[in-house]
């Protein structure tokens, strides 16, 4: 396998991707700083007009080319309406409930770039002054509010900072490396993934080696509202690997320290030659996976079958724990999604 995947350079970047807001619909700064990077390891680069990166990898066969699609759009959410007492409504970007994010400090972005940060709170949030009403009210969005870190009182009082409807709003990842290896964050979803493809990249380039075949890195952007990868697939590609969080839980084989490799999601199963070879990869290459069915899932894959794209698709990541809440998984399921990517393009197609 050549020099081994550079675990520091991931972790890297992993921190960066984390920490760069990129609330679905507000993608373009971490966008630019993936291209940068893709760049700066020789690849050639062209967006979609939707926003996405596509980062191409020259391969050994040039007529079958391979996509691996990762997504930098995060869960996010987006001002609704300005309250009487200064206040904000929201509303949610991508699938995510109440309870994960009260408490959560967040930054609105208004149109004129400015930011300010805040909180997440029902709008019963003082057990002292509300008593039992502040644990029993249910957390739906219209009971929730954003408090702004700002004297504001009144409506206008808010209008004068420049916020406005509309304004995205993201949340504090809280990004943290623990010791033992873990890595706690929000938006591992998909963030983590993208940093093994730039440590898969990395790794081609630094070793002078060529996959199987040219090898697209689709980079997407609207993902976590289901639209991703509907269009931009090269027009040569037969095979797309969509790299997200494998998930964990009752019920769910994946775990923090192995590859997921997904047999069937909501929309339907995978291809089973490609999930069957990259099975077959895991086991001769020892790298600990686990194949699962997603119940409540999708992924880039989708997407791009329904746009009419006749491609075969498969999907594998890091198994993340806690899934579009305070997210974590362990270095060792990131180094063994890598391993896993590079036995694939290593490997003709079947």
């Amino acid at each position: 396998m050549g020099k081994i995947l550079d675990m520091p350079y991931i972790m890297e970047h992993l921190v960066k991707l984390c920490t760069t807001p990129s609330p679905t619909g507000d993608t373009q700064a971490i966008i630019n700083y993936l291209q940068g990077e893709f760049e700066r390891l020789g690849l050639a680069c062209h967006r979609t007009n939707k926003g996405g990166l596509i980062a191409t990898l020259p391969g050994k066969d040039d007529e079958r080319h391979r996509v691996l699609s990762g997504h930098v759009d995060t869960l996010g959410a987006m001002v609704s309406e300005i309250k009487s007492n200064g206040r904000l409504k929201f509303v949610t970007l991508g699938g995510f409930t109440m309870h994960s994010v009260e408490g959560e400090h967040v930054t609105i972005t208004t149109a004129k770039g400015n930011t300010y940060t805040g909180t997440i709170l029902s709008t019963k949030a003082s057990s002292h002054v509300y008593g039992p009403d502040a644990s029993k009210l249910e957390r739906i969005p219209a009971n929730m509010e954003i408090r702004i870190d700002e004297k504001v009182q009144s409506k206008a009082d808010t209008e004068r900072l420049g916020i406005a409807v509309g304004d995205f709003v993201s949340f504090d990842p809280r990004t943290e490396i623990t010791p033992s290896g873990f890595i706690k964050s929000r938006h591992l979803d998909d963030k983590a993934s993208v940093a093994v493809m730039l440590g898969v990249a990395k790794y081609y380039q630094e070793n002078k080696l060529q996959p199987a075949a040219t090898t697209h890195f689709f980079i997407t952007n609207y993902e976590e509202v289901g639209h991703g990868a509907s269009y931009g697939t090269p027009p040569k590609t037969t095979e797309f690997i969509a790299v997200d969080m494998g998930c964990i839980g009752d019920g769910l084989n994946g775990n923090e320290f192995s590859v997921s490799i997904c047999a069937k999601d909501s929309g339907g199963p995978y291809d089973l030659g490609i999930r069957r070879r990259l099975t077959r990869l895991a086991e001769e290459n020892n790298i600990p996976y686990a194949v699962d069915v997603f119940p409540y899932y999708g992924s880039d894959a989708g997407p791009a079958l329904r746009a009419g794209n006749d491609i075969r698709c498969g999907l594998i990541g890091p198994g993340v724990d806690a899934s579009h809440a305070f997210e974590r998984t362990h270095q060792e399921a990131l180094l063994a999604t890598g391993r896993l990517l590079i036995a694939y393009l290593d490997a003709p197609e079947e």
